[in-house]
C-alpha cells in the first residue's frame, strides 16, 4: 500500500538529519508537520473505512451463518417428514451458506490485521507529528540564533573593515596634514630668505654709493 509506505518513510524520518542538510531548515521542519498532518488524516480516513469493512464482513459472515442454521432446521423438518429429497436439497443449500460464512470469516479476519496495522501506524505517525511538533519551535529558536550569530560576525567583520579603511584613510589625512605643516614653514623661510636677499643687496647697493660719494 502507497500510503503505507509513505507512512514509514515519514516515520523513520530522522528529523534533526533532515533540517541539518536543508537549506531552509524552517521551510523543511514546516513542509515536514505538514506531510505528517496530510497522511495523519489519509490514514485516519482508512481506518475508518478498514473497520467499516470488517464489520460489514462480520456482518455478512452471521447472516450465512444463520442462513446456514436456518436451512439445516430445514432438513430436520424434511426428514421428520420422510421427504428425504427436500433434506437433502436442505443439506445442500446449509452446506453452501456454510462455505460463504467461512469465506467472509476468514477475510474478516484478514481485514482485522489490516485494521490493527492501520492503527499502529497511525499512532506512531501521531507519536512522531507530536514529536516534530514539540521540537519544532526549539528546532526553529535554534536556527534563528545560529543564523543571528552568523550575521553578527558578518557584521563585525564588515565593521572591522570600515575601521580599517577609516583609520587608513584618516592617517593618509594626518599624514597629508603633517607634510603641509612641514612645508608651511619652508615656504615661509623661503620667502623671508628671499627678502632678506633682496635687503642685502639694496644695502649692497647703498654701500656701493655711499663709496662713490667718497671718491668724488
Amino acid at each position: 500500500m502507497a500510503l503505507m509506505e509513505r507512512v514509514a518513510t515519514l516515520v523513520r524520518a530522522n528529523l534533526s538529519d533532515l533540517i541539518d542538510r536543508a537549506e531552509d531548515p524552517e521551510k523543511m521542519i514546516r513542509q515536514v508537520i505538514l506531510d505528517m498532518q496530510n497522511q495523519l488524516m489519509q490514514v485516519k480516513t482508512q481506518v475508518a473505512i478498514a473497520i467499516a469493512d470488517e464489520h460489514l464482513l462480520r456482518r455478512k459472515q452471521k447472516e450465512n451463518e444463520e442462513r446456514q442454521a436456518e436451512w439445516v432446521r430445514k432438513a430436520e423438518l424434511a426428514v421428520t417428514k420422510q421427504d428425504d429429497e427436500l433434506a437433502r436439497a436442505a443439506l445442500e443449500r446449509s452446506l453452501s451458506c456454510r462455505g460463504m460464512a467461512e469465506n467472509f470469516r476468514q477475510q474478516a479476519e484478514d481485514q482485522s490485521v489490516q485494521v490493527e496495522n492501520l492503527k499502529s501506524a497511525l499512532q506512531k505517525l501521531e507519536q512522531k507529528l507530536s514529536e516534530a511538533q514539540a521540537k519544532s519551535d526549539v528546532m526553529i529558536a535554534q536556527h534563528r540564533r545560529a543564523r543571528a550569530v552568523s550575521r553578527t560576525a558578518e557584521a563585525r567583520a564588515g565593521d572591522g573593515a570600515t575601521h580599517s579603511a577609516f583609520d587608513r584613510m584618516k592617517n593618509k589625512v594626518d599624514r597629508a596634514e603633517a607634510v603641509g605643516q612641514a612645508r608651511g614653514p619652508a615656504s615661509a623661510g623661503s620667502v623671508e630668505e628671499r627678502f632678506a636677499a633682496l635687503e642685502k643687496q639694496d644695502e649692497i647697493e647703498r654701500l656701493l654709493a655711499e663709496l662713490k660719494t667718497k671718491k668724488l
